[in-house]
């Protein structure tokens, strides 16, 4: 069975910063395709953060250009979203998705969520 399993929310002050981490596991899993990070404030809609795909593409929100990063590691797992220069409008639920396929099919997951709260 597939696991993934996010990490390092947090409360911090603005222009603080934090490193979120999202681990997909499972011996059926065959590749993955895609890994994102996602955020949901209350009362909103859920919005891409960034993202990157199995060749290394990324992409980024306008609102966090500049301050925000995605990356992975080697055996491609495992997926980080660097945060710098927080803001309180960062707040929100963090949720990992990834796209893989699995032995059974291709499948499209995603976290339990993180708290991320940025406040004075």
């Amino acid at each position: 069975q597939v696991q993934l399993v996010e990490s390092g929310g947090g409360l911090v002050q603005p222009g603080e910063s934090l490193r979120l981490s999202c681990a997909a596991s499972g011996r059926s899993i065959v590749s993955i395709y895609y890994m994102g990070w996602y955020r949901q404030a209350p009362g909103k809609q859920r919005e891409l953060v960034a993202d990157i795909t199995s060749g290394g593409n990324t992409n980024y929100a306008d609102s966090v250009k500049g301050r925000f990063t995605i990356s992975r590691d080697n055996a491609k797992t495992t997926v980080y979203l660097q945060m710098n220069n927080l803001k309180p409008e960062d707040t929100a639920v963090y949720y990992c998705n990834t796209r893989l396929l699995e032995v059974t099919g291709m499948r499209n997951l995603w976290g339990q969520g993180t708290q991320v709260t940025v406040s004075s």
